[in-house]
C-alpha cells in the first residue's frame, strides 16, 4: 500500500516523534519547515486553552510558510493524544484538533473507535503507536489508519523487542503506514529501517538537543553528553516502563539500580498537578531519551539536525548502491 499523501514529499522519511515537555511550537515548526513531520503531544500545552494557541500559530506559521515556498512546502505536524483513562482532557483536546482539522494524530495508550472516526471526518489520518503484535492488531482493528512500531531501546514509553522482529511480524499481515522507533538518530538508521519493511523512522531522543526544544540546557548538554549505557529502563516514575538517562536519576538522589517499582494505576496525565505522585517527576526531573543517544553529539538547530539525517541517508543510499 502506498503511503497516505499527507505523508509523501517529506525531504526524509522522518516523523518527529512527541516528547512530553519538550516538544512544542517552536521546535513542530523548524521540523516542519525542514521537512519532516513535526509533532507534539496535546498535553504539552497547559493550561488546556493554550492548545487552541498552539494550533492557530503552528498552522498559520506553515501556511505562511507554503505560501511563499511554493517549490518547498512544510511537512504536516501531528498531534499526540494520550487514550489513556487518566487523561480528563482527551475530548476537549480531540474537539478543538476536529476544528483545526490536524493532519496527523498519534494515538498512544489505548485505542479508540470514536477518536479514530473524529479524526477521519476531516480526512486526518491516526497512526498508533504500539509495543507488540497483539496492540498493533487491537489498533487496526479500532480504525488507525497505520502503526508506529515502538521497539526497544526507543525513548520515553519503550517496548522491548528488537525492531527486527516487531516490523516482521507486524508485515505479515499489515501492509498499511508502518513507522519504526527505536535508536535512529542517523541518516542510515533511517535507511535501514526501510529496508526492514517500514515506511518511516521515528526520531524524537535526537531533536532534545536542538535549540527549538523545551528542555532546561543541561538536559541538552546530558543528552550530548551520554551514550546507550546511561539509560534506564524503568517504570518507576510514571507507573508505565521507559527509558531515562541514569544521570538525571543520580541528581535528584535516586540510585538507578535500586528504583522501586511504580503501581500503573498511579500514572496520571490528565491533571498535570501530580497530585498522585510524590518526589521527583518524569519527565520534569528524570528526563528520557533512547539509547541512540551516542550519535548525538551537539546541540543544533532543528533544520541543521534534519540537514545532516539527509545527507548521511543519501550516503547510506549511495553506499549500498555502490
Amino acid at each position: 500500500m502506498a503511503l497516505p499523501a499527507r505523508l509523501r514529499g517529506l525531504s526524509i522519511p522522518v516523523i518527529a516523534s512527541p516528547m512530553f515537555i519538550v516538544s512544542n511550537p517552536d521546535l513542530v515548526i523548524a521540523q516542519c519547515k525542514a521537512g519532516v513531520v513535526g509533532s507534539f503531544p496535546a498535553l504539552n500545552a497547559r493550561p488546556a486553552p493554550v492548545l487552541e494557541d498552539w494550533l492557530k500559530r503552528i498552522t498559520a506559521e506553515l501556511a505562511e510558510w507554503n505560501a511563499a515556498h511554493p517549490e518547498r512546502p512544510a511537512a504536516p505536524f501531528a498531534v499526540n493524544q494520550i487514550v489513556h483513562k487518566s487523561n480528563d482532557r482527551l475530548q476537549h483536546d480531540l474537539d478543538l484538533c476536529v476544528k483545526y482539522q490536524v493532519p496527523v494524530i498519534i494515538t498512544s495508550l489505548g485505542a479508540r473507535t470514536d477518536v479514530n472516526d473524529a479524526i477521519h471526518s476531516y480526512g486526518g489520518i491516526v497512526l498508533h503507536d504500539v509495543i507488540n503484535n497483539t496492540f498493533a492488531r487491537k489498533a487496526v482493528e479500532k480504525g488507525a489508519d497505520g502503526l508506529i512500531a515502538v521497539a526497544a531501546g526507543a525513548g520515553g514509553h519503550a517496548g522491548t523487542l528488537s525492531p527486527f522482529a516487531l516490523v516482521q511480524e507486524i508485515r505479515e499481515w499489515f501492509d498499511g503506514p508502518l513507522a519504526l522507533s527505536g535508536c535512529i538518530a542517523r541518516g542510515g538508521a533511517v535507511l535501514a529501517a526501510q529496508a526492514m519493511g517500514a515506511d518511516l523512522a521515528y526520531i524524537g531522543s535526537a531533536f532534545i538537543a536542538t535549540r527549538e526544544a523545551n528542555a532546561p540546557e543541561a538536559y541538552k548538554q546530558m543528552v550530548v553528553d551520554s551514550k546507550a549505557d546511561d539509560i534506564v529502563y524503568t517504570n518507576s516514575f510514571s507507573g508505565v516502563h521507559g527509558n531515562y538517562l541514569k544521570p538525571s536519576i543520580v541528581k535528584v538522589g535516586l540510585d538507578p539500580a535500586n528504583l522501586a517499582p511504580a503501581d500503573p494505576s498511579k500514572m496520571d496525565f490528565g491533571t498535570g498537578d501530580g497530585s498522585k505522585q510524590a518526589g521527583p517527576k518524569a519527565w520534569k526531573d528524570i528526563w528520557s531519551a533512547g539509547q541512540g543517544i551516542g550519535a548525538v553529539t551537539e546541540i543544533s538547530d532543528a533544520a541543521d539536525l534534519v540537514a545532516r539525517l539527509v545527507r548521511e541517508y543519501r550516503a547510506a543510499r549511495l553506499a549500498l548502491a555502490a
